[in-house]
């Protein structure tokens, strides 16, 4: 089976959808809550965590079991119960109202999966395995962190800072030399040894070689 990776954006303003009530819910019910959810708990029993989530006002939850018509308007739901009907349940509801669905440890009942994520700033990696391996997949997302450190945020946010003025005033036939210059360039490294301004000016002036040669 292969897939078709996408990020979801825009979850703030979504109906994001969580049935169950143990740690397995906790992970993601974190997931969703970072990429900038709030997210909706249905379950009779909540850990202690997800308690203090919804204590805060972090999280709004449901403290019941699962009913027919709690998808109502969900763009995605999470089915993590360790109860087989309750997932089927919520899978049949999901399918026939239109909502992405993940029912956790059951690829069969997944119109999507939770990859592992390595994030820094605006960089995501994402790995999956379609379900075959979490452990593995996690596993490769600990590696990634070793590889990609907090510098790979504020080099993307110099580059995100340049992206409106390289769009504007370098020629179209020379951005996509520029691009790869600039990340080619040292700027990681002397971010990483603590050199944010040198490597911002440094990104500056090698932009300003293309929009004024």
């Amino acid at each position: 089976m292969s897939g078709y990776p996408i990020t979801l954006i825009g979850l703030k303003s979504a109906r994001c959808v969580v049935v169950g009530g143990g740690e397995v819910a906790v992970r993601k019910v974190a997931a969703l809550r970072e990429a900038g959810a709030r997210p909706v708990v249905i379950s009779p029993d909540l850990c202690q965590s997800l308690q203090d989530q919804a204590e805060r006002g972090e999280i709004d939850t449901f403290q019941r079991a699962y009913q027919s018509g709690d998808l109502a308007g969900a763009l995605l739901v999470i089915a993590a119960t360790d109860d087989p009907a309750t997932n089927e349940a919520v899978w049949r509801e999901a399918q026939t109202g239109g909502c992405l669905v993940n029912v956790v440890d059951d690829p069969a009942h997944c119109d999507f999966y939770v990859p592992a994520t390595v994030r820094r700033g605006a960089l995501t990696i994402a790995v999956s395995t379609e379900g075959c391996s979490p452990a593995l997949a996690a596993r490769i997302g600990e590696q990634l962190e070793s590889l990609f450190g907090p510098e790979y945020a504020s080099f993307l946010d110099i580059l995100g800072e340049l992206r409106e003025w390289i769009t504007d005033a370098c020629p179209p036939e020379k951005r996509r030399d520029l691009w790869y210059r600039l990340v080619d360039s040292d700027l990681l490294e002397l971010i990483g040894e603590g050199k944010e301004r040198e490597a911002r000016e440094r990104a500056i002036a090698i932009v300003s070689t293309y929009v004024e040669g």
